[in-house]
C-alpha cells in the first residue's frame, strides 16, 4: 500500500469517527430535551381554595400520565402559576414564560428550580375519599391554598 492510499483511509477513517461521535452526541442532547419536557394537562374535576374561597381565576394541571411525576401539580392562582411537589412538599414560582401553550394544555421543561422556591409551611396532605387534599400555607402572601385533588376511577374491574 502506498503512503498516499495510507493517508487517505487514514484521513477518511478520522473523518467518519468524528462523524459517528457527533451524532451520537446530538442523538444524546435531543433525547435529554426531550425527556425534560413535561405536558400538563388540565384537571377538570378538581378545586382550589384560598383561605376557604374560590379565587376568581385559577385552573390546576397534571403531568401527562406518561411522565412519571405524579406528585406534582401546576396550580394558576390569579396570574401567578405555581408547581406544588406535595411529596416534597416544596412550592416553586413559575414565570409564565417557562409555559408553553398547548390548547388547554401547557408544556414546559423542569419549573423545579431551588432559585424559584416560594416559602411555605403548614403543610396537610391527606387522602379525603375521593379526593386528595393538600393545604399550605404561602408565607410571601399569609395566604392558605387548598387543592383538592379527585381520584381517577379504577374502572379495571369492568374490563
Amino acid at each position: 500500500m502506498s503512503t498516499t492510499n495510507l493517508l487517505r483511509w487514514t484521513t477518511h477513517g478520522a473523518i467518519l469517527f468524528f462523524c459517528v461521535i457527533a451524532l451520537a452526541y446530538a442523538n444524546r442532547l435531543a433525547a435529554a430535551g426531550d425527556g425534560d419536557r413535561i405536558h400538563w394537562k388540565q384537571l377538570t374535576n378538581s378545586q382550589v381554595k384560598l383561605d376557604g374561597k374560590a379565587p376568581l381565576s385559577w385552573n390546576i394541571y397534571q403531568p401527562d400520565k406518561s411522565h412519571k411525576k405524579s406528585n406534582v401539580v401546576l396550580v394558576l392562582l390569579g396570574h401567578r402559576y405555581l408547581a406544588v411537589d406535595f411529596k416534597l412538599k416544596v412550592v416553586y414560582q413559575v414565570p409564565q414564560t417557562d409555559l408553553v401553550p398547548q390548547g388547554n394544555d401547557f408544556d414546559s421543561g423542569d419549573l423545579f428550580k431551588q432559585d424559584r422556591v416560594v416559602p411555605s409551611d403548614m403543610w396537610t396532605v391527606r387522602d379525603v375519599g375521593p379526593a386528595e387534599m393538600i393545604r399550605f400555607r404561602l408565607r410571601d402572601y399569609g395566604r392558605e391554598v387548598e387543592l383538592l385533588l379527585r381520584h381517577t376511577p379504577d374502572l379495571r374491574a369492568f374490563y
